[in-house]
């Protein structure tokens, strides 16, 4: 042993080696055990009998892993998870892959990330057949002239945001139940559900309270008007799946949501990571 490394004699030209594949392979080996196996650095130091300290910095030299990409036309999800106010990732991901094509660092969820998104696999050579997406505002416009399917799931969530899950108010009970409906229904009855609502709660919603200080008067009813306004809104996007039968796209952004907790999940264990290590772990799990 010389310097932590095992050295071999050769009997044919009497010298001694030292094996460089071998500590490559250690490396590797350390950095799979830290992440999918969970284990801290303080487990690894102990398992390998080895201090803290060399145990982070061969993690820090073990090398990714080599991503392969194979352009072609693909089924798109895209969103962004934050682990704090100012830092999270987009992800692209191709739901008939299964696999994360594209990631990078965000400090806000902007039209503009998702364009740059577009761009970098655009210039690689894939081609958007239909995207998937949270309904965040401005990020339609962005793929623009592509199917987009407004993810289902995320929608029903605003709706409990506005109404919550108990509403109180006969129009607001009745309304969410429409909107619970969204998955089970075709988009032609879905439309004459709400249009059958609308036409019943009309004069409710134009309901105003005047504000006896400042006067100044306001709808009586706003959380209501918004939940009704995001589904009128969103109404042309929440069935796109059921127009393109072909292309089997996925009506939620369920795919990519599993990913976020999986990957959240992994990075859970090694808390108070520094910005570099935890972008070289995101990047490791987002390439699986």
């Amino acid at each position: 042993m010389k310097r932590g490394l095992q050295r071999y004699y050769c009997l044919d030209c009497y010298t001694y080696f030292t094996s460089k594949k071998r500590p490559v392979r250690l490396q590797k080996k350390l950095f799979k055990e830290y992440i999918w196996q969970r284990q801290t650095v303080k487990q690894l130091a102990d398992k390998h009998q080895r201090s803290e300290k060399w145990i982070r910095q061969q993690l820090d030299k073990s090398q990714s892993r080599g991503f392969y990409l194979y352009p072609q036309p693909v089924i798109g999800i895209a969103d962004v998870t934050f682990w704090s106010r100012e830092y999270g990732v987009l992800v692209v991901r191709a739901a008939d892959l299964k696999q994360n094509l594209c990631w990078f660092e965000v400090k806000t969820e902007t039209a503009a990330a998702y364009q740059e998104a577009r761009t970098i696999l655009e210039e690689l050579g894939y081609t958007f057949q239909a995207m998937v997406l949270d309904g965040k505002r401005g990020i339609k416009e962005v793929f623009n002239g592509i199917p987009i399917q407004h993810c289902q799931f995320h929608q029903i969530q605003t709706i409990n945001h506005y109404l919550t899950r108990r509403p109180k108010l006969q129009a607001a009970i009745e309304l969410r139940t429409i909107a619970l409906a969204l998955t089970k229904v075709k988009e032609e009855y879905f439309t004459i559900l709400l249009t059958q609502w609308h036409e019943k709660w009309k004069d409710f919603l134009k309901e105003r309270t005047t504000n006896p200080i400042t006067k100044k008067w306001f709808y009586t009813h706003k959380r209501i008007r918004s939940a009704y306004r995001s589904l009128k809104t969103n109404l042309p996007y929440l069935f796109t799946y059921q127009k393109y039968p072909e292309l089997h796209i996925p009506n939620t952004t369920n795919s990519l949501d599993g990913t976020f907790s999986h990957l959240k999940q992994l990075l859970n264990t090694h808390r108070g990571l520094k910005r570099q290590r935890r972008w070289k772990l995101i990047q490791e799990i987002l390439r699986k």
